[in-house]
């Protein structure tokens, strides 16, 4: 039996069929964009599973921590790149099945590995404790002078508020009940939030200098107990 020759055989239709290529984008920034949305899918699911091995004990914390500030610097850095492409990262979770909520955590609302978020610490000695103590008291100055000179970007003040925080993890002698420590936090999770450019208000500066001149006078009354 044969075909009329503008119809070709049923096989060379299908095979035509298959061979067309399913293309996502049809311009070099639409491609661009894909790759960036990729890129910033890989980095929540690495997060995941640096998160849940740490936990589990699978990798120390000296490893731990230098690879989940790589993760966040390059969780950052994604944002900036999706741009208008990603407005809102858990609706993107959503909308591509992305269940992960120690990433969620850790890269939406933290912003610092749970090495600096909780004491980790085995220190003891008077001399290292002494040290420490000395570390925090300078961090606590610095920034507060860095806010009174209007250095308030996020990536002015976050830095330091995660040296802050870090500092005071160092402290094996510090009180449980120590609620500066706390206060810190809630400003790392409030700009975290924000973009690397944005910078905080007034009101804020004002309130955050009063959190942490509060949270010094209570550091030092707890050294004097």
């Amino acid at each position: 039996m044969s075909y009329p020759s503008y119809m070709g055989t049923p096989s060379m239709a299908s095979d035509s069929a298959l061979d067309q290529e399913l293309r996502l984008y049809s311009s070099n920034k639409e491609r661009e964009k894909y790759d960036n949305m990729a890129d910033l899918y890989g980095i929540i699911v690495a997060t995941e599973h640096l998160e849940r091995a740490y936990i589990r004990d699978a990798i120390p914390a000296q490893e731990y921590t230098p690879a989940c500030l790589k993760l966040i610097a390059q969780y950052k850095t994604a944002l900036n790149l999706v741009g208008d492409s990603v407005p809102d990262v858990n609706a993107f979770m959503r909308e591509y099945k992305l269940t992960c909520p120690a990433a969620t955590r850790r890269l939406l609302e933290i912003g610092v590995p749970a090495t600096v978020e909780h004491a980790t610490t085995d220190s003891t000695s008077s001399g290292g404790v002494a040290k420490h103590v000395a570390e925090t008291v300078q961090v606590f100055i610095t920034l507060m002078d860095s806010l009174k000179l209007n250095y308030v970007a996020v990536d002015q003040i976050h830095p330091q508020l995660s040296d802050l925080i870090q500092s005071l993890n160092s402290i094996p002698s510090l009180p449980t009940d120590y609620v500066g420590k706390g206060k810190i936090r809630d400003w790392l999770i409030t700009l975290n939030k924000m973009k690397a450019s944005d910078e905080i208000n007034q009101d804020q500066v004002r309130q955050l200098l009063f959190d942490l001149e509060s949270a010094l006078t209570e550091f030092h009354r707890s050294l004097s107990k």
